[in-house]
């Protein structure tokens, strides 16, 4: 292939991505209108657990689906994330912006230990430190007696923002959950499209030829890594906020696993199809839960049946269907 066609459809997948994520993102910024139409408040809530997650799962896929680092102890920067809310807010601090400060210190501090030593392994070994990092922090919390032990804490409201609680409506909550959700998207965009993120997707790609060209990938892995975490860190935050309750729950490998799900489900090293898998993911969750206490199980099936026939995800299946679409369209 010529250097002019893959130019030529370099520019057609961005183009096609931008048009994609244009359209998310202006579909979930009309859904409390249209909630509000169909007489259905709880929708709210959804949908703004969605945005919450859409951000986890960015993050998750900073980390795997551009770095090649695939953890299983992702979920505990979520929990540091809500007990940076929880404790915070027992000592009279109630600021979101303040929050979300601690809430990055403590997950990027977190991350920079632990990634330190994780990143000495490498494939399964690297699954499983990061896996038994996540847990310790799961069983510390769980021992934490002060702020609810295994039981978790309940707040005693939601934070505010610059003193004011205007985030006790659930309307303004969704809107700034959206207006995150789209910072986090377009930070990761211009991450991944930086020297910094080339160099994180050649490691990678092909480690012994980046470090063969002067590259140190350590140093650029953990640094992905600390992002990442601070990243989910946040959407910790936003989940305190969202259910006024915090519990070790949010840092279990389960969670993790079910972010792993999501960005599977929507396509890896796409960005979008990390907030696609979260929609299709908790969508899928709130219907068959309604039907059925093994909604799991329809779950499992959707997965399958994306992973075989397209295990590039969503993304990678809406891709091929414009192609298509352009194709056929073409004179």
């Amino acid at each position: 292939m010529s250097v002019a066609a893959t130019l030529s459809m370099s520019r057609g997948r961005l183009a096609s991505r931008t048009g994609a994520a244009w359209m998310i993102f202006a579909l979930l910024a009309v859904t409390p209108a249209v909630v509000t139409l169909a007489g259905d408040p709880y929708l709210t809530l959804t949908f703004s657990r969605i945005l919450i997650f859409a951000i986890a799962a960015i993050s998750l896929d900073l980390v795997m689906g551009y770095g090649g680092l695939v953890t299983l102890g992702h979920a505990a920067n979520i929990g540091f994330g809500a007990y940076a809310v929880a404790v915070l807010s027992r000592h009279g601090i109630t600021d979101l912006g303040l929050q979300m400060l601690g809430a990055i210190v403590l997950a990027g501090g977190f991350a920079a230990v632990t990634g330190a030593i994780a990143l000495r392994t490498r494939a399964v070994y690297f699954i499983m430190i990061t896996l038994a990092f996540g847990q310790m922090a799961y069983f510390f919390f769980v021992s934490l007696s002060a702020y609810g032990g295994d039981d978790g804490v309940a707040l005693s409201g939601r934070s505010t923002i610059f003193g004011s609680a205007l985030l006790e409506s659930d309307v303004v909550f969704y809107y700034v959950a959206l207006a995150l959700l789209g910072l986090v998207y377009l930070f990761s965009l211009r991450l991944v499209s930086s020297r910094f993120g080339r160099v994180l997707t050649g490691t990678r790609e092909d480690r012994l030829r980046m470090q063969a060209i002067g590259f140190r990938p350590f140093g650029y892995q953990l640094l992905g890594f600390a992002i990442a975490s601070c990243i989910a860190a946040i959407a910790g935050v936003l989940l305190a906020n969202q259910t006024e309750f915090v519990s070790p729950a949010y840092m279990s490998w389960h969670r993790s696993g079910e972010l792993l799900v999501m960005v599977v489900l929507g396509g890896m090293g796409t960005l979008l199809g990390g907030v696609a898998g979260a929609i299709v993911v908790l969508l899928l969750e709130e219907g068959l839960s309604t039907f059925s206490s093994h909604w799991l199980l329809g779950l499992g099936v959707v997965l399958l049946a994306v992973v075989l026939f397209s295990p590039s995800g969503l993304a990678g299946l809406a891709q091929r269907l414009v192609g298509r679409g352009e194709r056929e369209g073409r004179p």
